[in-house]
């Protein structure tokens, strides 16, 4: 059988003494964590180890001896050391000594019940890295996946006994307890004032945030907000989808409640680098917009824009009701709809130079929202945007719903003609027999049905085209508010500075190897992929358009249903 022996790399230079560390009889592998030098007492030596035990629930124990003897006059001390091994009870005994400055090290076991050696890999391994990474599991779905899993679970014991350890790191050679020991902290803590000094200062902070928050969340959920008009608004407009949910996100970052396992501390971590970028990104946008008076001139733009827009819609009913590209339209029904909808218009004019002079003011305040992020910045863009284009939303909220009709009437008065019906009950469509003054008025409304489609056919299709292009412009909005929103951008940070802290796996370069003794390897950390980061890390959003499919989409364009901007809670559609 193989042993394997996991040794710290810090250590290589220690003084003499015995090995600390965990034994995985699973894996038939040790795991050194530290080196215990000289002089001691076993009895201090087992109770300081019980202590550690009891708070990193780790089982360490002696595990063998370490020799580094540079002199031939301390060869008497490897003598010594080897005695050890019946004060401190533990099967097999490890030896490893380094021989003065040779690159290759003996590395033996002793078996107190068999009495034989057995063939030892001696794997090197960077202690500070280990103990901050966190080992990630296969995201592959491959055939091998489970070769890789059982892989990934052994390696997951050595990162977790080495992370759990922490507690064994935390003395240093200037303590002045009876236990010294060399480990990757042994020259002294590492720790940082201004990281300290935010701890101390994030409690009162926090608390303080939290109890705003809290009465912000029960005004939001006050019965006052739940009524009509106020309702609708909340589930509609996109800024308050976006508050909503910032406000869940600092709700969650400024918790007390600790974080119980790595995920959430990255989200946490995540999502606090996500509103800071936010915030700061919001502030740049409004020191913009408030430099050299960039409202007013947005304002002045603003109705000039609008009345532009108006005039071209003009342009374009005015050539639907004529011939559009040679097409003889039903005359009476295409002037009909060409004056409905010009009256439309002639009232959104009116509506945008009633509103004229107080836009400079309320963009005045808009641009104030930006202090709260670029996000929500984002989100009243898009609301705006909403409002302007109301009138081309009215016009295909017209045109789709006469399509859809004469649609739907065309299919019912087809299924006359072959004699069956929709039964609505039973959800299916059966035999009928009609009788002659149906089958006449049911040919009738066909006919002029469908000599009246391709008029509203057009004006629906014309329409379309200008609403999907406004909900193309605010897809694009949302995309980018979405990327804000769900970006782990601590995480992919991370990834890029201190590549070690997110795993994948390890790989193993030999470093010696040579008969008669132990093969040497070095353990090497693999960083998780960018998109796996990406992937593993990617926070929640919210999304305001619903998620159908492309088959759907042209499904509910050619039947004439309506493409909501919103999300609805139901399948059917008003």
């Amino acid at each position: 059988m193989v042993l394997k022996v996991f040794f710290p790399s810090c250590c290589a230079s220690a003084e003499s003494g015995v090995l600390i560390g965990r034994w995985i009889s699973e894996q038939s592998s040790a795991v050194i964590l530290a080196v215990l030098h000289f002089p001691f007492i076993p009895v201090q030596v087992k109770q300081y180890l019980n202590e550690v035990q009891q708070v990193t629930k780790v089982n360490l124990s002696v595990l063998g001896s370490w020799s580094n003897s540079k002199q031939e006059k301390e060869k008497s001390l490897s003598e010594f050391l080897e005695d050890l091994g019946t004060i401190f009870s533990h099967d097999p005994w490890i030896q490893i000594s380094k021989e003065g400055d040779s690159k290759f090290w003996s590395c033996s076991t002793f078996q107190k019940q068999a009495g034989k050696e057995e063939e030892i890999i001696l794997v090197y391994y960077d202690q500070r890295k280990v103990m901050l990474s966190h080992l990630h599991p296969p995201m592959d779905t491959d055939a091998s996946t489970d070769h890789k899993a059982e892989d990934a679970s052994k390696l997951s014991a050595i990162f977790d006994t080495v992370a759990r350890s922490k507690v064994l790191f935390m003395t240093d050679r200037y303590d002045d307890g009876p236990i010294k020991l060399t480990h990757w902290q042994s020259d002294g803590v590492e720790a940082s004032i201004i990281v300290e000094l935010l701890k101390q200062a994030s409690t009162p902070a926090c608390m303080l945030l939290t109890f705003l928050l809290s009465l912000i969340s029960g005004i939001c959920r006050s019965r006052a907000l739940n009524f009509w008009p106020l309702s609708f608004l909340w589930s509609k407009l996109s800024l308050c989808e976006q508050l909503g949910h910032r406000l869940q996100h600092l709700q969650l970052i400024s918790s007390d409640k600790k974080a119980q396992n790595q995920t959430q501390l990255m989200r946490k971590a995540n999502i606090f680098i996500s509103l800071l970028i936010d915030m700061t990104l919001g502030m740049l946008l409004m020191s913009w917009l408030y430099r050299k008076n960039r409202i007013g001139h947005l304002a002045d733009t603003l109705i000039p824009v609008a009345d532009h827009v108006a005039e071209e819609l003009q342009d374009l009913l005015q050539w639907l009701m004529g011939a559009p590209a040679g097409l003889k339209m039903n005359r009476a029904l295409d002037q009909v709809l060409g004056r409905f909808f010009l009256y439309h218009i002639h009232l959104w004019i009116s509506y945008i130079h009633l509103m004229s002079p107080f836009i400079e003011m309320i963009l005045w305040y808009v641009g104030l929202s930006a202090c709260l992020g670029l996000t929500v910045a984002l989100c009243i863009l898009s609301d705006i945007i909403a409002l302007l284009t109301f009138h081309i939303y009215c016009f295909y909220v017209y045109g789709a719903r006469l399509y859809c009709l004469k649609i739907y009437g065309l299919s019912s008065l087809w299924r006359l003609f072959r004699g069956k019906k929709w039964n609505v009950l039973r959800q299916r469509v059966d035999s009928c027999s009609y009788d002659l003054d149906q089958l006449f008025i049911g040919t009738l409304l066909f006919t002029i049905l469908l000599f009246l489609l391709p008029t509203t056919a057009l004006y629906y299709l014309v329409f379309t085209l200008l609403r999907l292009l406004v909900v193309i412009v605010q897809g694009l909005i949302h995309l980018l508010v979405d990327l804000i929103d769900s970006l782990p951008l601590y995480s992919i940070v991370l990834r890029l500075c201190r590549s070690y802290r997110l795993a994948a796996g390890v790989k193993f370069r030999v470093l010696e190897q040579q008969d008669g003794k132990p093969l040497r390897l070095l353990m090497q950390i693999n960083p998780l992929s960018y998109s796996s980061v990406v992937q593993t890390y990617r926070l929640p959003t919210y999304s305001c358009y619903p998620k159908d499919s492309w088959t759907s989409l042209c499904k509910k364009l050619f039947l004439g249903e309506l493409i909501y901007p919103w999300k609805h809670k139901g399948e059917k559609q008003d």
